[in-house]
């Protein structure tokens, strides 16, 4: 039981140490730090001088940037890593329908290195103001036909300050004779718009594309269902992220973060809403029928309220059994004026009316069990029954909830290709966001999934190994937690002690029966063992006696045995007397069994 205290108290001694050591170092000042760096430096310099040289542990292996290079056919990519906006045009148009404070694309763009890079020489397009309108585009090396090839769009991006309202996502603009890139706004044509987006809580992973209408010529944007994954990560983390879109001829397509699919679908079956309208629609025309009965029950028309039902007996009565409590104070108000309140000295009775004193709880209530006048308490109304109502039936006459009829919907196509969308020719972001810094690298557009792959990682790839090269080990992370939160220097010893603690308290929990010594020392009664040696005594002897009974048992056994042989003998002898002379008859009787004493085994 001391060995439980003592371990118990150690354990609490060490946390309390620690949590006041990191304490006591935050509080020092600047000077003493100084003075302690001081002497440590002399002091370690003198035992550097005896100390033999010791192996220092290998540095973090360096993660050397170069620039992606595209390994197959692409229709744009673009790295950033000449430091330079060549090839990109800043939009200079307004919006429409917008004050001209903001109706402007003012907003920066410039090509910067990330925050905190781990890749020294990797850049990328950096999104530098905030609350302003963004547009920026580029021109793809040729138009991108939807036709036999899949179409994939990746591209990185960084929330290096997190993002509290705004979108990072990319649209592909259509190739139209109107397209003007330094006039690109939000109202452009485009094909697809892919990327994240957030504002509030919510957080999106847009998949739109605009799908021409076979027969009326007109464009309506299809968006892909809400993924299921959750996104909150991508947003908060402020780390580089890949995003990446697949889209197949046969309709089907992919959305991958990190190279993990988080969405997929088929542009017939997961859009919303659906590219091919309904076969039929309802009749805007057809009206419901006036006889049309929709209630499924009615009131029972033969039902007869009963002759004892009283509609107007109250559901609570007063308790005739009650008593009022003694001690009551009939005569004391509940509440009283406050004797100890003044009248404010700036209150004027003409404009703010007559002062009073306000109420307070009346002291004389608190020990009796109640104040004024007592009434009797209510209760349950046995025979309240309320306001009677027939019962309710089946109503034969149901028809069910009326619906119009379908008629075939003239509006109806069937475009069974809706990956053939209109052709692109350039990237574009148009883009407002409530946070800056917001980072974009690594622009990639090709037909081959290797492509992009490799391109991936190039330089997403880099940016991931740098990033983990960089990292402290768990033992690091745990300490730098510790830092913060001295608390969880605690939580660490205990998490490393308990173990301990409970193994030594199980081991070492068992009773000792006390040596015969330990009681000569003190004069503690010993347990009475006499009774528990007869028995043992008892049971030797009976064991004893069962090996004596044994041995007795084969002794008679092999006695009956040479009986039998001597009897038969015997008789043969007696036979071979007839047959042999009178002079051989003593030396057969002298042999015979009877004149031979019994073998003992």
């Amino acid at each position: 039981m001391e060995l439980k205290w003592l371990l118990y108290v150690t354990l609490l001694a060490l946390g309390t140490l620690a949590v006041q050591a990191h304490d006591m170092d935050d509080d020092s000042d600047s000077d003493d730090v100084v003075d302690i760096e001081d002497d440590l430096d002399d002091g370690i310099e003198e035992v550097e001088e005896s100390k033999p040289e010791t192996s220092t542990p290998p540095p973090a292996p360096k993660v050397t940037y170069r620039p992606p290079v595209p390994t197959g056919e692409v229709y744009f990519a673009e790295s950033f890593d000449k430091g330079t906006l060549d090839g990109w045009i800043l939009s200079r148009a307004k919006k429409d329908d917008t004050d001209d404070e903001i109706a402007k694309y003012d907003g920066k763009w410039e090509v910067q290195d990330m925050k905190d890079t781990k890749l020294p020489g990797d850049k990328g397009l950096v999104l530098v103001t905030r609350a302003k309108h963004h547009a920026i585009s580029s021109k793809l090396s040729k138009p991108f036909v939807f036709d036999t090839k899949p179409l994939i769009i990746q591209y990185e991006v960084n929330f290096q300050n997190g993002i509290e309202c705004g979108g990072a996502y990319v649209k592909l603009l259509s190739k139209t004779p109107e397209l003007s890139l330094d006039q690109f706004h939000d109202k452009t044509p485009y094909t697809i718009m892919f990327g994240p987006d957030k504002c509030g809580e919510d957080y999106k992973l847009h998949f739109i594309f605009r799908h021409k209408n076979p027969k009326t010529g007109k464009y309506e944007e299809k968006h892909a269902k809400r993924p299921d994954a959750d996104l909150k990560t991508y947003f908060t983390d402020k780390k580089t992220h890949l995003y990446t879109l697949v889209l197949n001829p046969d309709n089907s397509f992919e959305i991958l973060v990190d190279q993990t699919v988080v969405n997929s679908g088929n542009l017939l079956n997961d859009m919303s809403p659906p590219v091919n309208p309904p076969r039929e629609i309802e009749d805007p025309n057809d009206q419901k029928p006036e006889d049309w009965d929709e209630r499924p029950k009615i009131p029972d028309p033969d039902a007869v309220k009963p002759d004892d039902w009283d509609e107007d007996a109250p559901a609570k009565i007063a308790d005739e059994n009650a008593v009022k409590p003694e001690g009551w104070l009939d005569d004391e108000p509940e509440y009283v004026a406050d004797p100890d309140a003044e009248k404010p000295e700036d209150w004027d009775e003409d404009m703010d009316g007559e002062w009073e004193a306000p109420q307070i709880a009346n002291p004389k209530c608190e020990a009796a069990p109640g104040c004024g006048t007592w009434q009797r308490p209510m209760i349950d109304n046995p025979n309240y029954k309320g306001k009677w109502k027939p019962p309710m039936i089946d109503n034969v006459n149901y028809q069910g909830i009326w619906k119009p009829r379908k008629i075939p919907n003239p509006d109806f196509f069937e475009d069974l290709e809706p990956f053939k969308m209109t052709p692109v020719s350039a990237v574009g972001l148009e883009l407002w966001s409530m946070t800056s810094d917001i980072f974009f690298d690594n622009f990639i557009i090709c037909t081959e999934r290797a492509v992009a792959d490799d391109w991936a990682s190039d330089g997403w790839g880099l940016k991931k190994a740098a990033d983990g090269a960089a990292e402290p080990g768990v033992v690091g992370q745990m300490m730098a937690a510790a830092e913060e939160r001295p608390w969880l220097w605690v939580v660490y010893i205990l998490t490393v002690a308990l173990p301990v603690f409970l193994v030594v308290l199980f081991c070492c929990s068992g009773k000792k029966q006390p040596s015969a010594a330990e009681y000569k020392k003190t004069d503690a009664p010993q347990p009475d063992v006499v009774d528990e040696e007869k028995e043992e005594e008892k049971d030797k002897g009976d064991k004893e006696e069962e090996e004596e009974e044994e041995e007795a048992n084969e002794e008679k056994l092999g006695s009956d045995a040479d009986i039998g042989s001597a009897s038969q003998e015997e008789e043969e002898e007696e036979d071979d007397e007839d047959r042999k002379p009178a002079s051989e008859e003593e030396e057969t009787v002298n042999r015979s069994p009877r004149n031979r004493k019994p073998r003992k085994d």
